[in-house]
């Protein structure tokens, strides 16, 4: 920017000259003296400026183009270090516009400093030259620049607000149609298309008439700017031909003047054009600096070992001391969190360990802090009060990424990222080979379905080519690739049929006997064989213990059994309508099965 600087200073000199240089061919060709001098002058000033001018153009080009790289890319590692929370309480597109229209917007502002400052020096300076040339003209062309500058300014602000508030608007406007194409398929089958598409054109017509409004402030600065000089130029041309006239001028003097009064739109415009960007610039700066203000996950600790993104330590040993193997993995003391400031607890005094290796559910009605508990496990939420440890070790110790090292977790939508199906079951690990990944697939009972694909393994992956099960299936897959401390399970078979929640029973079976796995379940049938089941209601941990011991002292529990009409040994459903039994084996009457 410095050498932009420089470069439009020289080519400024050049323009600034020029009228002086004609003067001087005005006045060589009065004397009947030879033009060659004068005349090569003046094409070497042209020919000089015009390449100085072409050099800081493409300079600036340049300028502005990493100015927005540089921009987005700052926005876009933002939103990955920054915590869980700063990003959830926005909608999906208006980040996504924080990332593409607002930095697209310092494209033409990156540069206006430069050009304020170049076209500053250009009207100082033909101020100065004109001055020179005559006092009396200078003084009407002084009128005319300060009414222009007296007007701008009162108009320039209204431009940025404008700004601002379309920018505002087209955020609205991608948070709503993001999410209404997320559920384009509830939209559609509720007839409410119409009625969506209205909602979120008001968003769009919202910004265009804070655009429009923006636009016309723009073109009123312009022709007040334009008409302004024009105007000086005219009373110029009046009163330095009665001068001339008079014989108080030269001739040569008056049109080297009003050379430099034409030449003045130069500066003024470059003007209007770097004041009218700056306001631009100054409403995306703004925005940009909201994201810049998000909250960010706590880096590595000073004296930790991994960093947030190096490998996990090992579970055996953490920081040269030694772990019992048979404490526990994770454990809550006296944990209590909440999403905001003011907002009531969503979980509290929670007194909880996980054991090493196991399979621990978590139940409980809707609303009961289940999800909860993975957050703060997964350090999306920090709590308030009470602590966390892995391995005896307290979380804050632990930098984000060494947690998650060690743990595996899969949500209840689970999500597929862009890319193929080797590109997400290798999301957590990258460089797993060919052979792991059929390997996890063999163990969620997917390998024949990808197997039987054209591209196998190669096959492009989108929300719309998968059902859900083989959404989570994938997940799960992706989870169990390589076998992780804890397997972090957020309802795994909520949208799978029967023999798929078999193969899902049976990989969470396997996992347990050498690891932890922790599981958040809406239906109980897959969590009735866990070693250690958690009852949660309003955000405190109610009952703890195995299904039959849950069945015989918890009320809750067992109201969450008869809802779903799962049978016991004594209490079990009649054999005509189907049902577990106390071990976990589903009960189906006989003339119900496949007659094959």
């Amino acid at each position: 920017m410095l050498l932009g600087l420089l470069l439009g200073l020289v080519a400024n000199a050049a323009g600034l000259a020029t009228p002086l240089v004609t003067k001087w061919v005005l006045d060589t060709l009065g004397a009947g003296d030879s033009l060659a001098r004068p005349v090569t002058v003046l094409l070497v000033l042209v020919v000089v400026g015009a390449a100085i001018s072409l050099w800081q153009w493409m300079l600036m080009g340049g300028v502005a183009e990493r100015v927005v790289l540089d921009a987005r890319t700052g926005v876009i590692r933002r939103y990955f270090a920054a915590r869980i929370d700063q990003l959830t309480r926005r909608p999906g597109g208006e980040l996504v516009t924080r990332a593409t229209s607002d930095p697209g917007l310092l494209h033409q502002a990156s540069g206006s400093l430069v050009g304020l400052i170049n076209g500053a020096l250009a009207l100082v300076g033909t101020l100065v030259l004109m001055g020179t040339l005559d006092l009396v003209l200078l003084g009407t062309t002084l009128v005319a620049v300060v009414a222009v500058a007296a007007l701008m300014g009162l108009l320039l602000p209204s431009i940025g607000r404008a700004q601002e508030a379309a920018q505002e608007s087209v955020g609205r406007l991608g948070g709503a149609l993001e999410g209404s194409l997320r559920a384009i398929r509830t939209v559609k089958a509720s007839r409410a298309e119409q009625r969506q598409a209205a909602m979120i054109t008001t968003h769009a017509r919202e910004s265009g008439r804070h655009g429009i409004h923006a636009a016309r402030r723009a073109a009123l600065v312009w022709t007040i700017s334009w008409t302004g000089i024009q105007v000086a130029v005219i009373v110029i041309l009046g009163f330095g031909a009665a001068r001339a006239e008079r014989g108080l001028i030269e001739v040569s003097t008056l049109i080297a003047f009003l050379l430099y009064a034409f030449q003045l739109m130069g500066p003024i415009s470059e003007l209007t054009q770097n004041m009218t960007a700056m306001q631009a610039g100054i409403a995306a700066a703004g925005r940009l600096r909201e994201i810049e203000a998000m909250a960010v996950e706590p880096g590595p600790p000073s004296t930790a070992g991994p960093s947030a993104a190096g490998p996990a330590s090992s579970p055996s040993s953490v920081r040269g001391r030694r772990v019992e193997p048979g404490g526990p993995v994770l454990t809550f003391q006296g944990v209590t969190a909440r999403y905001a400031p003011g907002a009531p607890p969503a979980v509290r005094d929670i007194d909880l360990e996980i054991p090493r290796a196991g399979h621990t559910a978590i139940v409980g009605p809707s609303g009961a802090g289940k999800t909860t508990l993975f957050s703060l496990l997964l350090r999306f939420l920090e709590p308030e009060h009470g602590r966390l440890l892995l391995d005896g070790r307290p979380y804050p110790e632990h930098a984000p990424g060494e947690i998650r090292g060690r743990l595996a977790y899969v949500e209840q939508e689970a999500p597929v990222v862009p890319g193929t199906i080797g590109d997400n079951l290798r999301f957590t690990h990258p460089d797993a080979t060919d052979g792991e990944l059929w390997a996890a697939l063999r163990a969620v009972d997917l390998h024949d379905k990808v197997g039987s694909l054209d591209l196998g393994l190669d096959t492009p992956l989108t929300a719309t080519t998968v059902s859900g099960g083989e959404r989570q299936r994938i997940a799960l897959a992706r989870a169990v690739l390589r076998t992780p401390d804890v397997l972090l399970l957020d309802e795994a078979t909520s949208q799978v049929d029967g023999l798929t929640e078999a193969a899902v029973g049976r990989c969470v079976r396997q996992r347990a006997e050498t690891g932890a796995v922790l599981t958040i379940a809406h239906r109980l049938s897959t969590v009735l064989d866990a070693g250690q089941i958690v009852v949660m209601d309003r955000g405190r941990i109610r009952a703890v213990g195995d299904h039959a011991t849950l069945l015989g002292t918890d009320e809750l529990y067992r109201d969450l059994v008869a809802s779903l009409r799962i049978g016991t040994a004594e209490t079990g459903p009649a054999p005509e309508s189907g049902g577990l039994t106390g071990s976990g084996r589903l009960l189906v009457p006989l003339d119900r099965l496949p007659q094959e």
